[in-house]
This record gives C-alpha cells, sequence and structure tokens, in this order.
C-alpha cells in the first residue's frame, strides 16, 4: 500500500533522502564554522546558568540555531520537490522565476517555506513577476492564475486570496487581480492533489519514512509532540 495516493512512494522517499541529506551537510557545515563567527561567551553563559543546561546542550542549541535558517530554505525545495512530483506538476526546479506549472489546469506557483521567508518589502517583486507572467500578452502563462504559496502562514486561519502585497515606496497595495493569488501551504497542497488533508497526510507519514532511512526511531511522545506543533501552525481541522 502506498504512503500517500497522491505521490509515488518512489518520489516521496526521494524527497525526504534528499532533505536529510541537505540537514547532515548543514550540521557538519555549522559544527566546522561555528568559531568563524563570534559567539557572545557572556550570553552562552548565562543561557547555560539561566536556562540550567550543561555546556553540550547549550553547544547543540547553537549548532542548531545557526544551521536553522539554512534548513529551511531546503525545506522550502522540499515542499516544491514534493508537489512537483503529483501528476500533472511540472517543478520548473531552483532557481527558476516560476516554481511549479501545471499546463492543464493553467496554475503557475511561486513556493515559499515561511510567510516571512521574503521580506515584505520585496514582496512586491513577487506580485510583478506573478503578475506580468498572466497579463503580459506574449507570455506562455497568460491567462493562468498564479499563486504565491506560504507554505507556513502567520496563523491557522485558511486563505486563498488576491495577493496584494504593500509597496512601500508608493504607500499603497498592489492592485487586486483575481489571477494573482496569495495561499497558504494546507490549501494550496489540496488544490494540487485534491485532498483536503494532504499536508497533514504527508506530515503524519514523515516520522515514518525518517526511521526507514536513518534508524532514527520517534517514540509515542515525540509523534505527539510533533503533531502539536503541526496543529499550532495549521489547526486541528
Amino acid at each position: 500500500m502506498a504512503y500517500l495516493n497522491w505521490i509515488s512512494d518512489e518520489d516521496l522517499i526521494e524527497a525526504t533522502k534528499n532533505l536529510l541529506d541537505k540537514a547532515g551537510m548543514i550540521k557538519i557545515a555549522a559544527e566546522k564554522n561555528i568559531n568563524k563567527n563570534v559567539v557572545d561567551p557572556f550570553s552562552s553563559l548565562f543561557q547555560i546558568g539561566g536556562f540550567g543546561i550543561g555546556y553540550e546542550e547549550w553547544f547543540i542549541g547553537e549548532i542548531t540555531r545557526q544551521a536553522q535558517k539554512s534548513l529551511q530554505n531546503h525545506v522550502g525545495d522540499f515542499h516544491q520537490n514534493i508537489l512537483g512530483s503529483v501528476v500533472g506538476w511540472d517543478n520548473k526546479k531552483t532557481g527558476s522565476v516560476i516554481d511549479l506549472v501545471n499546463v492543464d489546469r493553467m496554475i503557475i506557483a511561486e513556493v515559499k517555506n515561511k510567510h516571512n521567508t521574503v521580506k515584505g518589502s520585496d514582496l512586491v517583486g513577487v506580485y510583478d513577476t506573478l503578475a506580468e507572467a498572466v497579463n503580459r500578452k506574449m507570455s506562455v502563462y497568460k491567462d493562468f492564475t498564479a499563486y504565491y504559496v506560504t507554505v507556513i502562514p502567520p496563523n491557522t486561519q485558511r486563505f486563498n486570496k488576491p495577493f496584494t502585497p504593500s509597496d512601500n515606496k508608493k504607500g499603497q497595495r498592489r492592485e487586486a487581480i483575481e489571477l494573482v493569488r496569495a495561499v497558504d501551504g494546507a490549501s494550496f497542497y489540496e488544490l494540487v492533489t485534491g485532498d483536503h488533508y494532504a499536508l497533514r497526510n504527508l506530515f503524519n507519514i514523515l516520522p515514518t519514512i525518517i526511521t526507514e532511512l536513518t534508524g532514527k526511531v520517534f517514540d509515542n511522545q515525540e509523534v505527539r509532540s510533533l503533531l502539536s506543533l503541526f496543529n499550532g501552525a495549521y489547526g486541528t481541522e
């Protein structure tokens, strides 16, 4: 039986393995480079004393902190790879102006891992790129619907609405266009797969796949705690 009914096991395992490999490389790089960026020894001292932790626990936390931002960027790529593996969807890969395309459904998408991945002042650039793609007469994506996807939204409310970022230079928001939209991750996963619970089901199966790939076993308490984090980001719907 397949892990999920909207993506092949091979594609799901490959995307997961790629991200795990990236995580391992990022951790090694962070350990090697920890002293290249000056670490505040006073802050470290008071973290150990104030948090009641040992040096090793602090060190692991510091490595994790330094590696987290790099890993988050690759988590965005993971979602792009997962969504781009669904039948009918084309993953344009990292570096392309457009991340995902479905020609039959006339949809394009720019995928970001978190709602604050792109600075607010830079969102107008994303809007302009998407608007030009669907409005320009000679564009191959003319009259497509363009989505700006934030996999992790600012709150648990689902949304699929016109994308109207604020232009700080002009002091006003970009024009609302029905073909240029902002959408949260859970809603976009549903749009791509037809499964209302697609993102939740993906999250729920990942510990099993990670165990098979790495040998890391998640105990019941860890699974419950991780699910609580998911619910905190997306709600319990």
